[in-house]
């Protein structure tokens, strides 16, 4: 009984500011790390893994069994080596985003985004009166370059004209995603978006425009807008969340807390101020519907 409090005593006597700062690292590391798993199956996984070792480990401590105990420091290393491999998809996504951050940043005037905002949210309206199916992509600071290739080229100015004739279901670029890159201009229509990989879904039977929306928010920090061919109703995602129902009035508001004057900024006073628009937008979301 006194081994727990001596090494606690020896703990305490050798805290120094160093292993202070040293712990608040590893803390924030792991605390950063969570943001880019959470949503998606390898939270789940991660969950289970930890609960089992949790488990067997007190078991063993508590009942001293030694051969457990010898398992589970034998296991650890290799599950050093093992996680990675699990993990591969959200590692990948990791280090895109980290590679890409801040590669478009603060390239468009404000004004430019305003009118981008208001011409998708009045494109957004109408093809909700029609019912005529859309998926709306806006480019922020990470490199949707990959998808644009897969789509056919068109460089033009958004207007919502332009977005009507292409969600026109008689042509041939309505299957697919309108891309706006961080120029402001539509750069493809008719891409093709990676699907959703989360099993944690709010919704489970989403169609495949919808997982899409989900999906390009999942390995990128684009805004998506999309509009239901079954029903008409406007939904959007951003990192990974789908926020449905709504009119033309809560889009705009929305639009601008992702994608609007400070959401490019990378300032963190700036990036503040967009967490708390970003948090007024979904309450105020949440509380009309």
């Amino acid at each position: 009984m006194e081994t727990p409090r001596v090494e606690l005593i020896w703990l305490l006597e050798n805290l120094t500011p160093q292993a202070i700062i040293d712990i608040f690292l590893v803390a924030m590391l792991f605390f950063c790390v969570s943001f880019f798993i959470r949503g998606t199956q390898a939270v789940t996984l991660l969950r289970g893994t930890l609960i089992v070792i949790g488990v067997a480990a007190v078991v063993a401590n508590v009942f001293n069994l030694m051969a457990l105990r010898w398992l589970i420091e034998t296991l650890l290393p290799i599950m050093a080596i093992a996680l990675p491999v699990i993990f591969q998809p959200e590692l990948r996504r990791a280090l895109e985003r980290l590679g890409r951050a801040g590669v478009n940043a603060n390239r468009q005037p404000a004004d430019l985004r305003a009118r981008i905002i208001e011409d998708v949210c009045q494109a957004a309206e109408r093809l909700s009166e029609r019912k005529h199916g859309a998926l709306i992509v806006l480019e922020r600071k990470s490199s949707l370059q990959d998808y644009i290739r897969t789509g056919v080229p068109l460089d033009s100015e958004v207007s919502p004209q332009l977005l009507l004739t292409v969600f026109w279901p008689k042509t041939e670029l309505h299957d697919g995603a309108a891309i706006i890159d961080w120029q402001g201009r539509v750069a493809a229509a008719a891409a093709v978006l990676p699907l959703s990989s989360s099993r944690t879904l709010t919704t489970p039977k989403l169609g495949t425009r919808h997982r899409a929306a989900l999906g390009i928010t999942e390995v990128s920090d684009a805004v998506c807008v999309i509009v239901s061919e079954e029903t008409g109703r406007i939904s959007i995602t951003n990192a990974g969340r789908l926020i449905p129902r709504l009119d033309s009035k809560r889009l705009r508001t929305i639009l601008t807390a992702f994608y609007g004057v400070d959401a490019t900024s990378t300032t963190l006073g700036a990036r503040l101020r967009d967490g708390v628009r970003t948090l007024s937008a979904r309450l105020s979301q949440q509380n009309n519907g």
